[in-house]
């Protein structure tokens, strides 16, 4: 069970419309902010918030197995629009 370890999460960012988006890619949470530092902050806060509340529902074990897990990849890929 998780406990009060570290997380290793992957935090997407990207500009839309004048403002940062942010999304961690394992929890599908999302935030923003007028700079990209702001969006990190502001999506740090949302996840705290998610993880304080799947905490409260009993849900968190749910989530656990991609929150934990040790093998993670990411790649950036081009493809015809």
């Amino acid at each position: 069970m998780i406990g009060l370890a570290k997380l290793r999460l992957t935090i997407l960012i990207w500009e839309e419309e004048g403002a940062y988006v942010s999304r961690c890619q394992e929890l599908e949470v999302a935030s923003c902010g007028d700079t990209p530092e702001e969006a990190l902050d502001n999506i740090r806060e949302a996840i705290e918030l998610y993880l304080e509340n799947a905490r409260e529902l009993g849900i968190l074990q749910d989530i656990e197995p991609i929150l934990t897990s040790r093998h993670k990849f990411t790649s950036v890929i081009e493809v015809e629009a």
